[in-house]
């Protein structure tokens, strides 16, 4: 966390940069409207002098009739507030915008994800190479005139199903039968990746120096870790430069799992997108619903009501304890104690996955927010079932884990020093959630910028100051006792009373705007930028994935560890690759 005092407001900022900046006038927005020749000395101004030290999101919004392209920057201090927006606006058919990432190194994987899916070029990046996508595909699929070979319509519902129900196959009126398309002149013979040669070209021969520093000759290599590999949890790759087994150089490889949702998201109508959500970490379903549910809830200017607001913190904290039951399982997996703390983890996440299924018929894709409320009540006998749970079952069994792992020889050893990142660095690299808060960073978006009850509510900040693996776990453990302490308050004061504000209806009126909602999950700031055309399909929908942006670190992390220590520092990071790839 910053160690310098805000003298100034963003507005004594923008001031200051006269006509470069200019409030964005637009109805249902806010922020400012930054010249890009301006763009770097007003981020750099924001971040020094009023203090924003913290630039959490990226997202790039093509906006095809008007001829432009938008990016929008979402930025925040550490020390507590709300999220001030920035952008940039540039011609759609020479989108330049100047790199942020000498500022806020953070940025990396976001600017590369804007490039791959809207073709915005950062100028002065380091390593501009597509992200989500392969290097051979064609075009940059988030831009409005870009289709699919499967392509039907702009928005849902398409007319060949509704009303006229006229259903056929796509795949087979398209050359290929697949959902593919190559380049003019494009030939699959002869071919080599060009994406592989980039990722090798970025881990050169590392110069000086054998080894541990003793004189032993050491090797250097490039070694692949993944995607088929159960240490990485999903189909994610680490391409590993190695002098012996200590670890010069790591570049992470995602995509493989990569569907576009984001371009499926603005086919969709807006409740469509709800059980949508739920598919991006599918362990945390419910906070996913939440954080949407909260963005949409700004355009259309509702609230739900009481009753249904504490439900939805229940159903938010004790998916973070679910999570990081899991988390920690899975963790100590990474550690080599293969499947007995897991299962002793699961055994107790299970008894919360029952809960979810009996309020929403779901385990895991729970589809249970709605826009002003809930889709239905708590069934009866649930309430005294979590009741149950928080009072009795739930503090038993984590100080069980606590005593069988936290001592542990092997945790310890294995933990503590390993994948140092410090403070400044969390930062700079936009981590979030227990990563960010494990570097001594006390930043929580339930007290820092309170959404729902939870400024009712009384719980403390996990916070630890070393930065290591070891804290990473410790922090998860922290944070599953401080959800206990607000289900306690929860079940306790939990009012009787409606669930929904008005009908729930089938189809939703969204005002033109745009709105960023972001709630803290299991793994940190999930952030939903929605903008509204009016129209019933979302202009642009975009996730801020804590997941995708926590892996910014990575390489820093691993550097100088040995090669062992990178699936341990990947496992305390708990990433889902459904949230990652999206």
């Amino acid at each position: 966390m910053t160690d310098k005092i805000a003298v100034k407001s963003a507005e004594d900022v923008a001031a200051a940069f006269g006509e470069a900046v200019q409030p964005d006038s637009r109805p249902g927005y806010a922020g400012y409207i930054v010249r890009p020749e301006r763009l770097v000395a007003f981020a750099q101004a924001l971040r020094d002098e009023a203090g924003y030290d913290f630039l959490t999101s990226v997202t790039g919004v093509d906006y095809l009739p008007e001829g432009k392209m938008e990016v929008v920057y979402h930025t925040f201090r550490t020390s507590g507030g709300q999220v001030l927006a920035y952008k940039v606006q540039v011609p759609r058919d020479d989108a330049r915008v100047p790199t942020l990432y000498p500022i806020y190194p953070g940025v990396d994987l976001q600017e590369r994800e804007a490039w791959d899916l809207l073709g915005i070029r950062f100028e002065g990046h380091p390593d501009l190479r597509r992200v989500l996508t392969w290097e051979g595909f064609y075009g940059h699929p988030l831009r409005k005139d870009w289709h699919e070979p499967y392509f039907e319509e702009e928005g849902k519902p398409f007319k060949n199903r509704w009303p006229d129900g006229r259903v056929y196959r796509i795949e087979d009126k398209v050359p290929y039968h697949h959902n593919v398309q190559f380049p003019p002149d494009f030939s699959i013979e002869g071919w080599v990746p060009e994406g592989d040669a980039a990722v090798y070209a970025g881990l050169g021969k590392v110069e000086g120096g054998n080894g541990d520093g003793h004189g032993l000759e050491t090797d250097q290599v490039v070694v692949n870790l993944g995607p088929q590999h159960p240490s990485t949890h999903g189909v994610f790759r680490m391409v590993v430069s190695l002098d012996g087994e200590t670890i010069t150089g790591l570049k992470p490889v995602m995509g493989y799992l990569h569907r576009n949702h984001e371009k499926i998201g603005e086919r969709n109508t807006y409740l469509m997108n709800m059980p949508f959500t739920d598919r991006l970490d599918y362990f945390s379903s419910m906070s996913n619903n939440f954080g949407y549910a909260l963005a949409v809830e700004k355009l259309m200017g509702i609230k739900p009501p009481e009753r249904a607001e504490y439900i939805r913190v229940m159903m938010a904290e004790l998916t973070r304890l679910s999570n990081h039951l899991a988390a920690i399982g899975f963790l100590l997996n990474d550690l080599g104690a293969y499947f007995t703390p897991v299962l002793y983890a699961l055994a107790e996440r299970e008894l919360i996955i029952d809960v979810f299924e009996a309020v929403s018929g779901s385990r895991m894709m729970c589809n249970y927010f709605r826009f002003g409320g809930l889709a239905r009540d708590l069934p009866e006998g649930t309430l005294e079932r979590v009741r149950e749970l928080v009072f009795e079952r739930l503090p038993r069994s984590i100080d069980e884990l606590d005593r069988y792992l936290t001592d542990n020889e092997i945790v310890r050893v294995r933990g503590i020093d390993v994948g140092v990142l410090t403070a400044e660095k969390a930062i700079a690299y936009s981590a979030v959630g227990p990563v960010l808060r494990a570097s001594g960073v006390p930043y929580d978006i339930r007290k820092a910028d309170p959404y729902s009850i939870y400024d009712r509510l009384d719980f403390d900040v996990a916070v630890r100051y070393n930065g290591d693996v070891y804290d990473r776990y410790l922090v998860r453990m922290d944070e599953m006792r401080q959800s206990v302490r607000i289900l306690q308050q929860v079940v306790k004061d939990i009012p009787g009373g409606e669930i929904q504000t008005g009908k729930a209806p089938y189809q939703v009126r969204v005002p033109a705007g745009e709105a960023y909602g972001r709630v803290d999950g299991p793994k940190g700031e999930l952030g939903y930028y929605v903008v509204s055309n009016g129209k019933p399909n979302p202009w642009r929908y975009h996730v801020r994935a804590p997941s995708f942006i926590n892996l910014t670190a990575l390489s820093e992390l691993c550097r100088g560890n040995k090669v062992a220590d990178c699936v341990v520092i990947l496992g305390s990071i708990d990433i889902v690759l459904g949230e990652v790839d999206r």
